[in-house]
Formats: structure tokens, C-alpha cells, sequence
């Protein structure tokens, strides 16, 4: 598919969502502008809603499951999982990344890439810089550090700035 489609589906799909998201994005070749995406790839972070009587125990809005329901999945779990994969109408897979607002900055880099660029740019920054990534979090001597922004993240690796459209890697 051409940018265009890839995008005017992307869309589609991020308005049924933003309903039931606090924070909700396209990323992936879309968001590079890649002149022809394979995939959709949406990071968001879904409301939680009070699930007990005294809102200690929070669940994300039953509309978002339905919503995501609606494809057929080929893998990961909506309901606790941070990953699932769907199959759209149009036959066009859709990866939906599930972030925290202490990752998002962290997982929207990942999952805008490029893939190589993510490994030789990015993680190798944060690897410099004497953190690690475990589990969708950074951290460092086993402390998690937060990344709300993806900004806030390049400046933290002191990463300069890189437009998503510019996030290739090619070998030196």
C-alpha cells in the first residue's frame, strides 16, 4: 500500500480508539513517511477506569477491548498484555503497542524506528549512557527512570534530535 492509504487507514483506526486512550499516536513507516508502509503500527495509552469500590484496582475502559475485538488477532493479549497484533478489513495488519505514561517516551521511539536505527542509534545511546531496557522501562543500577516524552528521552541518552522521517540507518 501507498503512504496515503497507509495513513487515511491509520486514521480510521486511531479515531476508533481515541476514545478510550489518554494518549494515542501513529508511528512505525507511516510515521517515518515511507513511501510504502507494510504495516500500522499504534502506540497508545488506554483510560483506566476504577474497577472495586475504592479505585485501587484499575482496568482499562471495556470500549477499548471491544474496539480492538472487532479484528481478528493473530497474537498478544489487549487485556494486560502491551502488544497485540489484528488484521484490519482491508486485510492490513495492525501492531498496537501498549505504553504506561512513565514509557511512552521510550516505547513511541521504539516503535516509530527505523529498526536499525532504534538498535544502532538509539538503544546504543542509552547503553552509553549506563542504562538498560528491561521490560519496556529503562533503568539503571536496577532503578526504573522515566520516560514520559520521547523528547525528554533524546535529551536524557544526549541524543541530538532526529525528525522520524530521518530515523534510517545506514552503515558508516
Amino acid at each position: 500500500m501507498n503512504l496515503s492509504q497507509a495513513n487515511h487507514t491509520a486514521v480510521r483506526v486511531l479515531d476508533a480508539l481515541a476514545p478510550y486512550c489518554d494518549q494515542i499516536e501513529i508511528g512505525g513507516s507511516i510515521r517515518r513517511e515511507r513511501p510504502e508502509p507494510r504495516d500500522i503500527e499504534i502506540v497508545c495509552i488506554p483510560k483506566l477506569y476504577s474497577a472495586d469500590l475504592f479505585g485501587e484496582q484499575k482496568q482499562r475502559m471495556p470500549g477499548f477491548y471491544h474496539t480492538i475485538y472487532q479484528w481478528p488477532g493473530v497474537k498478544g493479549d489487549p487485556v494486560e498484555g502491551k502488544y497485540t497484533q489484528r488484521i484490519l478489513p482491508t486485510g492490513i495488519k495492525l501492531d498496537l503497542f501498549i505504553a504506561r505514561p512513565e514509557n511512552w517516551g521510550l516505547i513511541f521511539a521504539i516503535r516509530t524506528g527505523s529498526a536499525d536505527w532504534v538498535k544502532y542509534v538509539l538503544a546504543a545511546g542509552w547503553v552509553a549512557a549506563g542504562y538498560h531496557s528491561y521490560q519496556g522501562i529503562l533503568r539503571r543500577h536496577g532503578t526504573p527512570i522515566e520516560t514520559p516524552t520521547e523528547r525528554g528521552l533524546f535529551d536524557l541518552l544526549n541524543i541530538p534530535w532526529t525528525e522520524p522521517k530521518d530515523r534510517e540507518w545506514s552503515a558508516p
